[in-house]
């Protein structure tokens, strides 16, 4: 005999089955996954959504041990950003300073060489310094092929190693702007130094002061870049604005440093031009 049914007797309430639990999707070996991670170079991003819908799914159930392994080591391959160490950041500011105060001290020595080739009124070797030569074709300094001394304090003398190359010294010496006219005798030749008039003195002393300023200007191109070097430091995060300041401030200290020797050898260098 067939059972009777209500009308009002829901179907769905009789055939319905119990539910299941919900089943944790995700539970993959950190080895493996590793290393499947590594091969196909995966992005992290895919990785991530799928611990995004198992959690979903899953609602409150809590995840494997093997499953917080692989997250934690999504999480170390996102990306190390290396900072600098205390050491490199030290190393690259002895750095700028060290070549700051070397290219200022070669400035000094380029001051000092433009002066002594100022003649003065006493005979100085070192005035014929930016003389050169066309030696076997090429343009050699002069002191590189030749004596040159001071036999009396109003002349000099050049002895060229290589005889041949008397004319060649003879006529880069009458083409430079020392005004001296070269007396050679086939063996050597022999340099007289007139006295300075006092309008040449005057000529030659603004000419040491323009040679004084442009090596001013050489210092301050120097404390410049340096600057710059300090302030790359400071955009890469590695200095301090202060450690700038503190910096900038040390650069200008040495910058006057050598400002001072600037100043000092160009007033001696006047007072040998002026002296009668």
């Amino acid at each position: 005999m067939a059972t009777a049914f209500s009308s009002t007797t829901p179907l769905r309430s009789v055939f319905q089955s119990k539910p299941k639990p919900p089943k944790i999707l995700l539970s993959l070996p950190v080895s493996s996954y590793g290393a499947n991670y590594n091969d196909n170079n995966r992005s992290h991003s895919a990785a991530v959504s799928l611990w995004s819908s198992t959690s979903h799914y899953a609602g409150a159930t809590k995840l494997s041990a093997n499953s917080i392994a692989v997250k934690q080591l999504l999480q170390k391959r996102r990306g190390v950003i290396q900072c600098a160490t205390i050491e490199e950041i030290e190393a690259e500011k002895s750095s700028i300073e060290k070549d700051a105060k070397a290219r200022m001290e070669k400035t000094i020595e380029t001051v000092r060489t433009n002066f002594n080739s100022v003649r003065t009124g006493r005979a100085n070797p070192a005035i014929l310094d930016k003389i050169e030569v066309e030696y076997y074709g090429s343009p050699v300094s002069l002191k590189s092929i030749a004596q040159i001394s001071t036999p009396e304090s109003s002349s000099l003398l050049v002895q060229p190693y290589d005889k041949s190359s008397l004319k060649a010294i003879e006529k880069a010496i009458v083409s430079s702007d020392l005004g001296l006219t070269p007396n050679n005798d086939g063996e050597v030749i022999r340099l007289s130094l007139p006295q300075l008039t006092s309008e040449r003195r005057k000529e030659l002393s603004k000419m040491v002061a323009k040679q004084a300023e442009e090596g001013k200007v050489a210092l301050r191109n120097i404390r410049r870049d340096a600057l710059k070097a300090y302030e790359k430091l400071e955009k890469e995060k590695k200095l301090s604005e202060d450690n700038v300041k503190d910096l900038s401030s040390d650069l200008q200290k040495l910058t006057d440093e050598y400002m001072k020797k600037i100043d000092s050898i160009f007033k001696q260098k006047e007072k040998e031009l002026l002296k009668v």
